[in-house]
């Protein structure tokens, strides 16, 4: 009989055995070839393995499980390792540019002492000379403020002429890069670290507008030059860059003359082109810089005559320089230095002309386009329908350049304006060149040709004031019904459609609300690609045939804490089996803010980086308002394909669809901009008194009455349905009415309500009840049933503290909510509806 201490001592020695095992070469590499097929296998895979392999025949299965569980965690550990020394790199690189930048600082700070210093000291010399009333005085002192202008050297288009150039713009370049030439000042919320795209400053007191970026990338030094070289692969404003000449320069350098092209923003500027010399060499230290600057005559080199319609623009000293970094990768210093014209743009756009912050937002497009390709060769990753990153940037690539081009409107790109209707507010253009219509005709998986023989563009450009451009276009994208015509969406998306632009309008129709269908988003987070499905259309001729109707959707520029950047929502109809290279007609929308809280390219813009930061109480902040989207420029472009014989037709309607954009974007924009302006609990402008609305109100009244025993409102304010609905709509808590059907719908709100959910009255319906309540996703689904059942049975139901959601998909905490049944005559009538009141919220 075993006693109870062998058995002890047998289960203590099975341990041993279990917990120290020593593997033959041989079964450690039969177990590491199963481990990378599967590195979590089940029992029965275990015991599979032991029976098949015949090294690991005397191999406890229990044994292997344990050897499989540490060579994960080697496994885990060994890539927490190499994560933590690859942080601990970018942290060293980081840490030895910043110590760099402080040292430019320091240098930036003796510099300007000693000119306060020697300004100082001329003016106290003007000051004596000025109290001295004797001829030799007076002769003397204006001897000494004589200033003699030296002209350049005479140079020419020669090799040794744009040598002297090319060194002079090398120098200059450096000083602005990691000298002193230019007051750099860095741009509010761009904090340095291992994860940011870089430190990005602007410039302060200097001729035109300038910025400087300075960043890690994990590339060599050569792919980075030759990305950055490449404009029009990263700067989807870049129309065109054409080299027209290559002459070799000393220490493997060379000399290239450049012609470039950039498209206009917006169709109340023209575009600009540039005439360059760029000089690519290598330093010293191994460094790797690019300087370009403007040729012209003022600088005695050659000049290229003026192409209409363009407007000449200048680059002075500019480039990038490039170093290896010690942790590996590359330190980038990219400085922009451009004087853009603004006098030939209208008032209302110079500002985009004069900010500096607007050149470092291109700036950053640099940068983060290099951050996109180094993680993409050293990741695999595949996105929302199986496609490569490379492939969803190609694609949004194409819809901005189309949309850039459609803005353009170039007689080069085969654009004609056509005669308007006498009024100026819709530019329509007609395209009917052979490559424009041929990018734009494809075959069907089906088999069944496009049909088209041109493209007619209606485009316009607003100014909006006092709304957020993310705000408004989140709201656009959630909401295409409140701005778009669903008769004449399906003519937008018979672009795509075989024979559709022959029926009539009446025959094309069954639609439905919009469904997004999620795509990907780029390896920018602040672009997004998405598919939208906008409903079918009925294309009757001898069968009956359906097509679903979708659209290729990118939207980016949303983040409301980003100073200065560019929204867009651009779109274009698909089929829906597209592919990446198939044919696209972009439209949308481009909001561009024409006001920056830090502006310091003007003269007159005193420094004060303590003005740029929200000054008072928690509850003084606006929520979704932005100091910086003060005044605003929308520009609008929607592409139709058409027959040659219906122009006419489609003009008409084209001009008569952007009107009505133009008018739903107007009030969109002015609901956004009085719900987000306008702090909480202040006097608001009321919405229709209808006797339906006063009614509801007095119904929301009694019914708290009846149910909690308490008042809502004061009694004084319920004496009325008109003074109950301003008591109401006036409210601090977020009161909201919803239908009594399966899925509640949302029918009312107050003002506080419609902040909550980021949205308008008009909109208000197409927001069901669930998707504001659940928020969260582990409790999807369950806290708007159990409400509804619980207001169902007893007449009211409570709730803790939580988060829901906006419409915008925007988390908001509130303190406390309940909802109660609202009965027709206080608690003897019909049930109504149901009301939410929402405490203490605020978005988080």
């Amino acid at each position: 009989m075993v006693t109870a201490r062998e058995a002890r001592e047998a289960a203590a020695a099975a341990m041993d055995a279990s917990k120290y095992v020593r593997y033959t070469p041989e079964q450690v590499e039969a177990l590491e070839r199963l481990y990378y097929e599967c590195p979590k296998p089940s029992s029965l895979r275990r015991q599979q393995l032991v029976r098949e392999c015949a090294v690991l025949a005397n191999v406890d299965p229990k044994q292997i499980k344990v050897w499989f569980q540490n060579r994960r965690c080697r496994e885990k550990q060994r890539k927490e390792s190499g994560r933590l020394q690859s942080l601990n790199r970018k942290l060293t690189a980081m840490n030895k540019l910043l110590m760099e930048e402080n040292d430019r600082l320091q240098k930036q700070v003796s510099h300007l002492v000693y000119q306060n210093g020697y300004y100082r000291q001329q003016t106290h010399s003007a000051g004596l000379a000025t109290t001295d009333t004797s001829c030799e005085s007076v002769v003397t002192s204006g001897q000494q403020n004589v200033v003699v202008v030296v002209p350049p050297p005479p140079r020419d288009a020669s090799p040794a002429g744009l040598m002297s150039i090319a060194e002079e713009t090398l120098t200059e370049f450096l000083s602005k890069a990691t000298g002193t030439a230019v007051e750099w000042v860095q741009m509010p919320g761009m904090k340095p670290g291992p994860d940011s795209i870089g430190i990005i400053a602007i410039s302060h007191g200097c001729a035109g507008v300038a910025a400087r970026a300075c960043g890690l990338v994990g590339m060599e030094p050569a792919k980075v030059a030759e990305i950055l070289k490449d404009r029009p692969l990263w700067l989807r404003d870049c129309r065109s860059m054409e080299v027209v000449n290559v002459l070799p320069a000393g220490s493997n350098g060379t000399i290239e003359l450049l012609y470039m092209q950039l498209y206009a923003p917006t169709t109340l500027a023209p575009a600009r082109d540039f005439w360059l010399m760029r000089y690519t060499s290598i330093l010293d230290d191994g460094s790797l810089v690019v300087c370009e600057r403007s040729l012209s005559s003022k600088q005695g080199g050659p000049s290229m005559p003026l192409v209409q319609p363009f407007v000449r623009g200048e680059m002075l000293p500019s480039g990038f320089l490039i170093r290896p970094s010690d942790g590996g990768g590359s330190v980038i210093h990219i400085v922009d230095h451009l004087d853009l014209e603004p006098w030939s743009v209208p008032e209302v756009v110079r500002p985009l002309y004069e900010s500096s912050a607007m050149v470092a937002q291109k700036m950053s497009m640099a940068l983060r386009y290099l951050r996109q390709v180094a993680h993409e060769d050293t990741h695999s990753v595949i996105t929302g329908w199986g496609r490569q990153p490379a492939a969803l940037r190609a694609l949004s690539q194409k819809l901005t350049r189309g949309l850039n081009e459609t803005l353009g409107g170039l007689a080069d790109d085969g654009w004609s304006v056509i005669e308007s209707d006498g009024v100026d507010d819709v530019c329509i253009s007609v395209n009917s060149s052979p490559s424009k219509v041929m990018s734009c005709t494809a075959t069907f998986s089906d088999g069944l040709p496009m049909v088209s023989t041109g493209v007619l563009c209606a485009k316009a450009s607003m100014l909006l004031q006092d709304v957020s451009p993310p705000s408004l276009l989140r709201f656009l994208r959630e909401h295409r019904s409140q701005w778009a015509d669903s008769s004449l969406d399906a003519f937008f998306a018979s672009a795509l459609k075989p024979n559709f632009s022959n029926l009539p309008m009446s025959r094309l129709g069954g639609f439905s609300g919009q469904v997004i269908l999620p795509l990907a988003h780029t390896s920018d987070p602040e672009e997004f690609l998405e598919v939208i499905k906008i409903g079918n259309a009925s294309n009757y001729q001898d069968t009956l045939m359906h097509r679903d109707l979708f659209l290729l959707q990118m939207y980016n520029g949303i983040d409301e804490n980003t100073m200065g950047t560019c929204s867009e929502l651009i779109f274009a109809p698909i089929d829906a089996s597209f592919g990446d290279d198939s044919p696209l007609l972009p439209s949308g929308f481009r909001i561009i803010p024409m006001e920056s809280p830090l502006d310091t390219s003007s003269p007159n813009c005193t420094l004060d980086l303590a003005s740029t930061l929200e000054v008072g109480t928690p509850g003084s902040r606006i929520p979704g308002h932005s100091r910086s989207s003060s005044k605003a420029v929308m520009t609008i472009a929607f592409q139709f394909a058409f027959e040659s014989h219906l122009q006419d037709s489609v003009a008409a309607m084209a001009r008569q669809y952007m009107r009505s954009i133009i008018s739903s974007v107007q009030r969109i924009a002015l609901a956004l901009s009085s719900s987000h302006l306008v702090p909480h609990g202040s006097s608001r402008l009321l919405p229709p008194v209808t006797p339906e609305a006063a009614t509801l109100s007095r119904w929301i009244v009694q019914s708290y009455r009846f149910h909690f025993g308490a008042e809502l409102i004061k009694a004084a304010d319920a004496s009325s349905g008109e003074s109950a609905l301003k008591a109401l709509w006036q409210h601090t808590s977020a009161i909201l009415c919803c239908s009594l059907k399966a899925m509640p719908v949302l029918t009312f709100a107050n003002q506080s309500g419609l902040d909550m959910l980021e949205t308008t009255l008009a909109a208000l319906r197409e927001i069901t009840m669930d998707k504001v309540l659940d928020y969260d996703q582990g409790r999807k689904s369950l806290l708007c049933a159990d409400l509804m059942a619980s207001v169902a049975e007893q007449g009211y139901a409570c709730v803790e503290g939580g988060t829901c959601a906006s419409s915008m998909g925007r988390p908001a905490s509130y303190g406390k909510a309940v909802a109660w049944k609202v009965l027709d005559d206080g608690g003897a009538g019909a049930a109504h509806c149901v009301c939410f009141a929402f405490m203490d919220w605020s978005f988080v």
